[in-house]
């Protein structure tokens, strides 16, 4: 069965990038640049979308995607500018935002993240939904500048803040915002052609991805470009939609459980109809998004 497709737009879903990792000829894997702004770029492979910063100082990377993949986008990035990488950010601890910090660190670059990206990156990690282990990182791989709710890098004339959300994705996801540039960078926080995966066993939560978005669009306006964690380029308006959509959800979710019904009834009563053909396509379906805000209502998380 070929994969590929799903590897390259949904890298969500970890089991598309670890399970099948080993399988994937990632020599055949190209690195798509679309230009943002004259200093903010969006690179894709396979695995999460990278947001690069460039300009007097260097180059910033979020996110870095595989580490069969770092000589790709090395050559990807020196097309832009002959500076040198001198920070990663990564959004979270899933292997296809962080699996080219092996590579990266020893190469100079100063890996930057979330308290607990470092503490889920240095332990054996396990993704329920996939059934699948994920080895620890090697110490080269690891953040080695934390945070516990924010960090602003003053670099390439911006003031680049990198803000914690609650748990949405999993504990340790991260936002990073241009506010020069007008461009914002969620990682897996916002996924622009799916609905979201809660990583339950990182801590994640439905309630989270509401928050996050919430929070993105209370500090953004409509000439701010969206890098999404997968996906293509996405905007405020679209950004507003899925959150209204997960919103909306939640509240048909709750009237079903303040009814006292159980989950399994709440699934058949297909709640996510109107959804489903925009966002209901991928690897999470329509029974798992209301199990997702079933047990954040139910505080089972």
């Amino acid at each position: 069965m070929k994969h590929t497709s799903l590897l390259v737009f949904l890298g969500i879903m970890l089991a598309a990038g670890v399970a099948r990792g080993q399988q994937q000829d990632f020599s055949k894997v190209t690195i798509k640049t679309t230009k943002l702004t004259d200093s903010i770029y969006m690179l894709e492979g396979s695995g999460g979308n990278i947001g690069v910063s460039i300009g007097e100082d260097g180059v910033i990377l979020i996110d870095d995607q595989f580490a069969p993949l770092t000589g790709k986008i090395q050559e990807a990035v020196a097309k832009l500018t002959p500076k040198p990488i001198k920070f990663v950010i990564n959004t979270h601890w899933h292997v296809d935002h962080v699996g080219g910090n092996e590579n990266l660190g020893p190469a100079g670059a100063v890996i930057v993240a979330h308290d607990n990206v470092r503490k889920r990156m240095s332990t054996e990690g396990f993704i329920e939904k996939f059934k699948l282990k994920v080895p620890a990182s090697p110490p080269k791989a690891l953040p080695i500048v934390t945070f516990t709710t924010d960090i602003t890098l003053h670099f390439n004339g911006e003031d680049i803040h990198v803000i914690h959300v609650d748990p949405a994705h999993t504990d340790g996801d991260a936002i990073i915002v241009f506010p020069k540039a007008k461009v914002v960078h969620m990682g897996d926080c916002y996924v622009s052609l799916s609905y979201p995966f809660v990583d339950l066993g990182s801590g994640g939560s439905f309630d989270g991805f509401i928050a996050a978005s919430n929070k993105v669009v209370g500090m953004t306006d409509e000439s701010f470009k969206v890098i999404p964690g997968h996906g293509p380029l996405s905007t405020r308006a679209e950004l507003k939609s899925w959150h209204d959509m997960l919103v909306e959800i939640s509240a048909l979710v709750k009237k079903q459980v303040d009814a006292k019904k159980s989950l399994e009834d709440i699934q058949k009563a297909n709640l996510t109809a109107k959804w489903d053909e925009k966002w209901g396509q991928k690897s999470i379906k329509p029974n798992e998004v209301v199990e997702y805000a079933f047990k954040a209502i139910k505080g089972t998380h």
